[in-house]
């Protein structure tokens, strides 16, 4: 990989691990339709850091409070402080992914090796992002939350494993389809992805050791790193921004314009 291509990439995996077009998608498919080799997990790892970074740049004091209200629940055994719920409602929303991602990583790892899956799964993503739209109140702050809303927006998270599955699609329009404001629902998505993008990397940490030397890819994991941060911060903003006076339509016609264009590269290859 060159330091070109590290820098697309890192911007790819910035913008859409937030913006709801799927980012693990876009890492299958931005190399096959560029004819590039594959990034590889070193790469992917050090990208998903970079976003991490940006999580906390942007969240850094909620999730200041949000573990001290929450080791302060511990203490009390109690929920009624608001900010304490909505820390064991991301704690409780993380469980889905993590259970998911144990028992499927394996059958699904044939996916990131099929571009016209991830096509079609993208497809699948537009149909999410409208449907969300049509179908929810949108009359609910974060405040309101329940243990059942976490667990249902957890679980679109988990299934965002797939490849095309927008991870911030699926939990937006979960927390849309059970009323949630969009910008709240944006908000929550962003605090929920920190634990789950932390432990994965984590997990990823024993591959990219036992890789070696790492130090002949440093300037390019360096570039992606810093490319995904910078991009995944102003993602965020832009996001959050955006959402409280427009809809997801546009997110949902790009995941589809995208997949058929993909669809279409295919059958001419």
């Amino acid at each position: 990989m060159n330091p070109l291509q590290a820098i697309i990439l890192g911007l790819v995996q910035g913008a859409t691990e937030f913006i709801p077009v799927s980012s693990s998608g876009h890492l299958v498919l931005v190399p096959w339709l560029l004819n590039w080799s594959k990034p590889g997990l070193v790469f992917d790892t050090t990208v998903h850091w970079g976003t991490l970074v940006a999580v906390v740049a942007v969240f850094w004091r909620d999730l200041w409070r949000l573990v001290l209200a929450w080791l302060r629940s511990l203490r009390s055994r109690s929920l009624d402080e608001e900010e304490a719920r909505i820390a064991w409602w991301i704690v409780l929303g993380t469980v889905p992914g993590v259970v998911m991602g144990l028992l499927f990583e394996e059958p699904l790892e044939e996916l990131f090796n099929t571009p016209i899956a991830v096509a079609v799964l993208l497809l699948v993503t537009a149909g999410i992002l409208t449907l969300s739209e049509k179908m929810s109140r949108r009359n609910r702050a974060l405040a309101e939350m329940t243990w059942v809303d976490a667990l249902l927006i957890g679980t679109g998270q988990g299934v965002a494993i797939m490849p095309g599955i927008s991870r911030s699609g699926a939990t937006m329009s979960t927390g849309l389809w059970r009323g949630l404001k969009r910008e709240t629902a944006a908000r929550f998505s962003f605090l929920l992805s920190t634990p789950i993008i932390l432990g994965a990397g984590i997990l990823q940490l024993w591959d990219v050791v036992r890789a070696g030397d790492l130090s002949a890819q440093l300037p390019t994991l360096t570039l992606g790193f810093v490319a995904a941060a910078l991009s995944g911060y102003l993602c965020i903003r832009f996001l959050l921004s955006y959402l409280q006076r427009h809809k997801l339509y546009v997110f949902a016609a790009y995941c589809a314009v995208a997949g058929l264009v993909c669809l279409g590269v295919a059958l001419i290859r």
